[in-house]
């Protein structure tokens, strides 16, 4: 068995190549799978059936192997036997049939209340680009916008009579988004005094402006963002998408039906929305061990 798995792992160098560290991975894997059989009697893998692979993946999650690794594992093993297919070692594969566990997904970070009025505090309005930080942060915060939708902005998607924001996510599907008193106020600031002390052309559509003029990029937002909340000591890494996750949730908190948020956010499937409920819970019962006594 040995012998034909350093053939496939000869393959993956040769054929496929795979980073050595992608292929320790492999060896690593499948000589914990080819031990198994062994310890069963099991030395021949033309002998071998579904049965045997099931088996496999049940001692991996006895033995408390991860839902990701016991996926990775998996795919090691299908991968080998189509391998061992092709070859003509054996006429099928037996890994095909098989499912693997879902990875859990991880629940979103996301900041508290008073984090968010620390960072949108931060900026300094008495320049241009400070107002223009300002009106980022609040707008963020107040719309849930993706980072691309933020920073493609154009001057005819505001509605500052209403306010709205009129944005196209994903799919270019058009989505209506109110704007607060706080993102209003501070969208307005950057509009009248930050935005024409930075434009160079007066025909650029884009509200959000670099220093040159230009459009700001997603990656010069990310930046921006980043060194606010390295100066406000947060001791979470802030993203864009850390505040679209905060702006979620703590509508959830506050009482949102889980149907509009579906819609503020642009979500297709309500699913995608649903892992907010799941910080929620998280927070409920974080506020439950730290405050009730008997917990």
């Amino acid at each position: 068995m040995d012998i034909l798995l350093d053939r496939f792992l000869n393959f993956l160098v040769v054929e496929k190549g795979l980073s050595p560290n992608t292929l320790e991975g492999y060896s690593r894997d499948l000589n914990r799978y080819l031990r198994f059989l062994e310890a069963k009697g099991e030395t021949d893998l033309s002998r071998t059936q579904t049965e045997d692979l099931y088996a496999y993946l049940m001692d991996l999650k006895q033995n408390r192997f991860s839902p990701r690794t016991q996926a990775r594992h998996l795919s090691a093993l299908k991968s080998f036997y189509r391998f061992l297919q092709e070859e003509g070692i054996r006429p099928d594969n037996p890994a095909r049939p098989l499912r693997g566990p879902k990875p859990l997904r991880s629940l979103p970070k996301t900041l508290s209340e008073k984090e968010v009025d620390l960072l949108i505090g931060r900026p300094r309005t008495d320049s241009p680009t400070g107002l223009r930080d300002a009106a980022l942060l609040e707008v963020l915060y107040a719309t849930g916008l993706r980072v691309s939708e933020l920073t493609g902005l154009t001057l005819d998607q505001l509605d500052l009579e209403t306010p709205l924001i009129r944005t196209l996510g994903k799919g270019s599907k058009e989505r209506l988004v109110p704007l607060g008193r706080s993102a209003y106020q501070a969208l307005k600031a950057y509009l009248e005094k930050g935005r024409p002390a930075l434009i160079k052309n007066p025909m650029v559509p884009w509200v959000f402006l670099n220093r040159l003029g230009g459009r700001l990029t997603r990656q010069g937002f990310w930046k921006i963002l980043k060194s606010y909340g390295a100066r406000c000591g947060l001791s979470l890494k802030v993203s864009p998408h850390t505040l679209r996750h905060t702006f979620a949730t703590h509508l959830l908190e506050g009482g949102a039906d889980l149907r509009s948020i579906q819609t503020l956010l642009g979500h297709a499937d309500i699913s995608t929305t649903q892992i907010y409920t799941l910080v929620t819970r998280e927070h409920l019962r974080e506020v439950y061990r730290r405050f009730h006594p008997r917990a």
